[in-house]
């Protein structure tokens, strides 16, 4: 969430910043407005606290000289200037939790270099790569959806009779692609990503951390009878890793790497994509995410966006990088770059890593700390992270782009020594 200082301290400036994600500004204000009544009340509710212990002691020094009658008539007045201060501790209490739940739907403040804009139709395309659009065969210009449903790697019928509309099963060499791929993707980053595997099932306040809960919760798969939360992707889980930790300065970037299922409702995207392996409900995706300095992480992000533009260059795809505009960044982004495939089969730009840095929000909603070298203080971390290798959109554009006259698929030679083959 933004720094609640911030806000009190310089409200113009954040007010602006939020601006440019063109949002109702209307929680902004209900915030500042509920600050102000909370440092009212809490000033109020201290003043009364003095005035309690005051008479209190006035009370004990009533007794002391005998004067009974004057004791009790000042203890009478304590007890209701104590039961005032209860009931302003409460109200503040209450309005302190007005203020926290309405900063958990305020979206970050985007970076200043951010570009501006409204939607995804503003994004400015930095670079393209491998691509020339009059380059590809008609062999290739077939959908993954037909011709891989018709080799037997991509079942969707079954995977929709066991588990109903955008799911998908991946068989035979089609499964062997997308397991060499999430190898690939874990192997290109063990210089320097920790290989975890967390738990793909995690607590709401894990969910609330990553900025995922409450406003993406319909987007998301609830266990509602162990309160336990279906992970979007490993981004949430490794976020939470260092929660209510202390790091050293002297550790810092943390870098941290994680193979996981990934489950997503889609819920806000129904009929968009729906074909194939464009948006399924379950993926497995390798992801990369860094805790870091504040002044660590511009490097950090432009290492992260760099990984995952290679690990797609290597498989011989082109691919572009998209600078995402203030209006189209996501809750808890402050600035993002989106790395994208083109498929010549759908014939579509396909989103496959978001290269993000989410500054202090994350980081101040999951308690992540570090302390800085020769200091006492600590200070919130930044986060950031990105999809090294997400198989569905990528699995689809390889197999459209190294799609032979003959019907079969080239691997690429990145991939042959896991497949140890070179056609599927």
């Amino acid at each position: 969430m933004i720094d609640l200082r911030l806000v009190r301290n310089d409200y113009g400036a954040v007010r602006a910043s939020l601006a440019r994600r063109g949002i109702d500004l209307s929680e902004l204000e209900q915030v500042a407005a509920l600050d102000e009544r909370h440092r009212s009340l809490t000033t109020e509710r201290d003043s009364v606290r003095h005035e309690v212990k005051e008479l209190s002691q006035q009370v004990g020094r009533l007794k002391r000289d005998s004067r009974g009658d004057e004791a009790d008539a000042v203890a009478a007045e304590s007890r209701k200037q104590g039961e005032r201060e209860k009931a302003l501790a409460a109200e503040a209490d209450e309005v302190a939790a007005e203020v926290h739940d309405l900063l958990l739907h305020i979206p970050n403040l985007p970076a200043d270099e951010a570009p501006d804009g409204a939607d995804e139709a503003d994004n400015p395309v930095l670079r393209v790569e491998n691509f020339d659009p009059e380059a590809f065969g008609e062999h290739q210009r077939v959908p993954h959806w037909e011709f891989a449903v018709e080799a037997g790697w991509l079942d969707m019928e079954r995977a929709a009779k066991l588990s109903g509309s955008m799911f998908a099963m991946l068989r035979g060499p089609g499964a062997s692609l997308a397991r060499a791929m999430i190898q690939y993707g874990l192997d290109r980053n063990a210089d320097r990503y920790e290989e975890i595997r967390p738990p793909t099932l995690v607590h709401s306040e894990t969910m609330v951390s990553t900025g995922q809960l409450p406003k993406f919760a319909d987007d998301a798969y609830w266990l509602e009878r162990d309160d336990l939360w279906a992970i979007p992707t490993a981004e949430v889980p490794l976020t939470s890793l260092a929660s209510g930790e202390i790091l050293d300065e002297a550790d810092l970037p943390v870098r941290m790497m994680a193979h996981t299922p990934c489950y997503r409702r889609e819920a806000g995207a129904a009929g968009r994509d729906t074909r194939g392996l464009l948006r399924v409900h379950e993926f497995d995706k390798v992801e990369i995410l860094a805790y870091a300095a504040p002044e660590q992480a511009p490097a950090v992000h432009a290492e992260i966006l760099e990984r995952a533009a290679a690990a797609v260059a290597d498989l011989g795809l082109a691919y572009r990088i998209v600078d995402i505009c203030a209006g189209d960044l996501g809750q808890a982004h402050h600035r993002s770059w989106d790395v994208e495939v083109y498929a010549p089969g759908a014939d579509q730009w396909l989103e496959v890593s978001s290269c993000s840095w989410y500054s202090d929000y994350q980081a101040r909603r999951a308690n992540l700390r570090y302390r800085p070298t020769g200091e006492k203080g600590t200070r919130i971390l930044h986060t950031l992270n990105g999809s090294a290798l997400a198989v569905p959109r990528v699995w689809a554009a390889l197999v459209e782009t190294h799609r032979q006259p003959d019907g079969s698929v080239a691997v690429p030679e990145a991939l042959r020594s896991y497949l140890g083959r070179n056609v599927l």
